[in-house]
């Protein structure tokens, strides 16, 4: 089945293109571009008392898509910024002891890399890294670590940015939780509605944080916190929009919200809330949720897989496939393979304009709802030729 016409308006705009970025810079469905209107007609509309149908509709819906999505058991848990750097600032803010003794992997995204990078530099932090590779022993090799003690803080993603590997042992890392350390963050930005997530088990006890920019369909500036009550009730940075709720404190001291609220910052676009919410609507409204979708890439996936199993992509089958697919559990929405000409694979493809990614020598193709079984075809056929 095509989905094409939920994306009409981007496919429009490049018609001969055939983006195979989907895990990267996600296609905006048509429902985003009228959200992004009547944000704009809202705005103008209420003008001065914008924030409040912001505060009393907007984020709300929000807050409970994403309640729904991840199975959280409130809402009020969530909170949203124009990026998840942010909210690492402001848990990193919450330690009250220097320095801070960060577990985590090789394998993070930029956002905390560069930034835990820089707070050992200055001395504000210690780092251990587990290495992914290799990854059939992750798993047991990150427990282990977490097990052994010593940490403030654990950091680690669900759907590792770069490979594609998942990390699915929440519950284990949960047991370790404290609210006076470690406090275990999830970096879920590659697994939300890429593939079910269920925090249900684990919510009281984790930190779990993700965007709109790649599955949610959203664009940038979507992105939100979910905070168990009682850990980091009251970090350093914070934002005025914190002091809203009911708060509590020392006296004449700082105020925080108990709920998630105390991660809230200041003045940011809300326009991209706007778009998220279209965007689950659509789902709704099409009778598809991220199981659906996931299905959906799944399918393409195996076409493209058996094709660079069986030599049909070509110098393909060379590579090294990192991700590949197995049983039903959860999975990232792009296979990623590594070859020492992933570059020039990319390069190549580009100039035929399909649109892949490379992360050093890893080339990575991502699957989503504007695609069909024709478009995976031609991506073959290219492959084939390069």
């Amino acid at each position: 089945m095509s989905h094409k016409a939920l994306f009409s308006r981007a496919l429009s705009l490049a018609p001969e293109r055939l983006h195979f970025a989907a895990h990267s810079h996600h296609l905006w469905p048509d429902a985003s571009f009228e959200a992004q209107t009547q944000a704009w007609i809202d705005a103008n509309a209420h003008a001065d008392r914008k924030w409040d149908l912001v505060f009393g509709q907007v984020i709300p819906e929000a807050q409970a898509h994403v309640g729904r999505e991840l199975n959280l058991p409130s809402p009020d848990s969530v909170v949203f910024s124009s990026n998840t750097h942010d909210f690492l600032l402001r848990i990193f803010s919450g330690f009250e002891r220097r320095p801070v003794r960060i577990l985590s992997t090789d394998g993070e995204f930029h956002s905390f890399r560069r930034q835990a990078d820089r707070w050992v530099e200055t001395g504000e932090a210690l780092v251990t890294r587990v290495p992914l590779e290799p990854f059939s022993s992750f798993g047991e090799r990150f427990l282990q670590a977490a097990e052994q003690g010593g940490h403030d803080w654990i950091v680690v993603s669900h759907v590792f940015f770069r490979t594609g590997q998942v990390f699915d042992r929440f519950e284990a890392l949960a047991e370790l939780a404290r609210p006076e350390g470690p406090w275990v963050l999830i970096d879920g930005y590659h697994g939300f509605m890429a593939t079910p997530t269920d925090l249900s088990r684990v919510a009281d006890r984790v930190f779990y944080m993700a965007g709109g920019y790649k599955y949610a369909m959203a664009g940038e500036g979507a992105c939100f916190l979910h905070s168990p009550d009682g850990f980091c009730p009251r970090p350093a940075i914070t934002g005025w929009f914190a002091e809203f709720g009911d708060l509590s404190g020392p006296p004449g001291g700082v105020q925080y919200r108990s709920d998630g609220g105390r991660f809230w910052g200041a003045t940011f676009d809300c326009s991209a809330l706007y778009r998220f919410n279209a965007a689950r609507r659509m789902l709704a409204d099409t009778g598809l949720d991220t199981a659906a979708v996931a299905d959906h890439a799944r399918t393409l996936m195996q076409l493209f897989q058996d094709a660079v199993e069986d030599g049909r992509a070509g110098p393909l089958s060379q590579a090294v496939l990192l991700n590949p697919l197995a049983g039903d559990g959860a999975r990232a929405r792009f296979l990623a393979l590594r070859h020492p000409e992933a570059a020039r694979w990319r390069e190549q493809l580009l100039a035929g304009d399909i649109v892949t990614d490379v992360r050093d020598d890893v080339i990575r193709f991502g699957f989503g709802l504007y695609q069909n079984t024709e478009d995976v075809e031609h991506l073959i056929a290219a492959c084939a030729r390069l």
